[in-house]
């Protein structure tokens, strides 16, 4: 089959674009004239040059494709408007390029698990519960499913597929090397007393995810599925895990959240005077207090028979090494 990935320079659709080319496929990935290719060196794949912000540029990266995965958007911004510039615009720019496609191929989409909303009871939210994103980011990311949803209604769809994963770490990821850095310095900073619980995955797991569903013959119109490694943990499990990983005993320090919102807004205010996206947000701070963010990969295994193969402890490891490997830590 023959692919087109977006957002394949970065960190989840690097190893997207990694597994469909190992599974024998030709991947197309768009890339901008700037992008930073580091992530595929070594990797036989074409490329479209184009952006998703800009319409006229994807017609050709669309043509001949049989799947498209849509893995491209925004993890920090601005601004809510900047989010849905990409996110949301960015996906329904895609989608109408394919309206001038010769056959339509399925559609991949690479959503969040903030799109859903947290947990209140602590065990997964069923999939078609009602979204309640809490976050302009997750709110972005739901636009984007809706439009997405409403694609594949139409007759001439051949199949879409909603992918939510919940924290995704890894080879390449940056989101948690603050963690992994200061576990070295022997650091693990808690928002609160640290029982609060998460669901995660390891990186390699949530490609061949994608893989699965992109390549799966499934006459459903539409899926929607989350991802897990199969156990549920507390953010003092997690930061467990990444000490032991980098080999230091770190000294647990709770903070109140006032501390973390102080501390985002100085950040913000940082960005703002640099003209750029921080990570480290008051909004990031509202998705960090929410006590559950778990969900299940039931649905996911019964439909297409993924189970994930890292446990937490096997990843922070294979994490750590990459880091040292590569200079990151």
């Amino acid at each position: 089959m023959k692919f087109l990935v977006t957002g394949a320079t970065g960190f989840l659709g690097s190893h997207i674009a990694e597994q469909l080319a190992r599974e024998g496929h030709t991947v197309r990935v768009l890339v901008r004239r700037t992008s930073d290719r580091s992530f595929l060196r070594g990797l036989e794949v074409e490329e479209a040059l184009g952006d998703i912000t800009q319409p006229d540029t994807l017609p050709a990266a669309v043509a001949g494709v049989d799947a498209v995965v849509h893995a491209a958007g925004l993890v920090k911004a601005r601004s809510a408007a900047e989010f849905n510039s990409v996110n949301a615009d960015g996906t329904a720019n895609l989608l109408s390029a394919l309206a001038s496609a010769e056959s339509t191929p399925r559609f991949v989409l690479i959503s969040s698990l903030a799109a859903h909303g947290p947990s209140e009871d602590g065990r997964p939210r069923p999939l078609d519960a009602p979204a309640t994103p809490v976050t302009a980011y997750g709110r972005s990311k739901l636009k984007a499913e809706e439009m997405v949803r409403a694609w594949a209604a139409n007759p001439a769809s051949v199949g879409a597929v909603i992918i939510r994963p919940p924290v995704i770490y890894g080879p390449r990821d940056r989101q948690l090397l603050p963690f992994f850095r200061l576990a070295r310095w022997r650091l693990a900073p808690l928002l609160g007393d640290g029982t609060n619980t998460i669901s995660c995955v390891y990186v390699e797991d949530a490609a061949r995810a994608v893989a699965l569903a992109a390549t799966a013959s499934d006459e459903a119109p539409i899926a929607t599925y989350t991802l897990d490694d199969g156990a549920v943990y507390t953010w003092r499990d997690l930061l467990g895990a990444i000490e032991e990983a980098v080999g230091r005993k770190a000294l647990a320090i709770p903070f109140p959240p006032w501390a973390f919102t102080a501390a985002a807004f100085l950040s913000e205010t940082y960005g703002r005077l640099r003209r750029r996206a921080v990570p480290f947000t008051r909004d990031k701070v509202i998705e960090m207090r929410q006590r559950h963010w778990v969900c299940s990969h039931d649905e996911i295994s019964r439909d297409l028979g993924w189970t994930p193969r890292v446990t937490l402890k096997e990843g922070a490891a294979l994490t750590a090494a990459w880091y040292r490997q590569h200079r990151w830590l």
